[in-house]
């Protein structure tokens, strides 16, 4: 007897990371939130046509919105596509939201949008965090953080092909 779908829980399709909002920011809490999308953004986010880079998150009033992102247009609707970097709301729960803005008035923190995935059920969702900026000096300690696990990953490597 096998089990097809013992994994399926936690598979997900990754469209888009924000690789530099890890070097910049220290992560200090993380939130899956919801998006409203139009139906040519989804289309064009299932071909892996968007760019979390540039963008962050705004508060206004009770809402947050993901700004600055850029979702291409998908090419086979024609003219009548969607703006490529409008202002997408996103989806929390009113105490999230409230918690949110609370710690981002009081400590200088920022809202940064982290991945935009789909999960198991075809559903976009993005990853956020509560972020602080790094120093310059705590970025070069990531630097030399990451060079030194990689130099210990291949000396272990190197050891483990002698050793066979």
């Amino acid at each position: 007897m096998s089990n097809k779908n013992n994994n399926t829980n936690n598979l997900f399709k990754v469209v888009a990371q924000n690789k530099k909002a890890r070097f910049n920011y220290e992560i200090l809490e993380t939130l899956e939130a919801g998006i409203v999308l139009l139906g040519t953004e989804v289309k064009s986010l299932r071909k892996g046509n968007m760019s979390l880079q540039e963008g962050y998150i705004e508060v206004d009033g009770n809402e947050l919105f993901l700004i600055n992102t850029h979702i291409a247009e998908y090419s086979f609707f024609g003219q009548n596509s969607h703006e490529p970097t409008r202002r997408r709301k996103l989806l929390l729960q009113r105490k999230q939201i409230s918690k949110l803005t609370e710690k981002v008035k009081l400590k200088g923190t920022t809202i940064v949008p982290l991945k935009l995935y789909f999960n198991n059920r075809g559903i976009a969702k993005l990853e956020i965090a509560l972020a602080k900026g790094k120093n310059l000096y705590d970025k070069r300690s990531t630097i030399k953080e990451k060079e030194a696990k990689k130099d210990a990953e291949k000396a272990l490597k190197m050891y483990r092909k002698t050793s066979i």
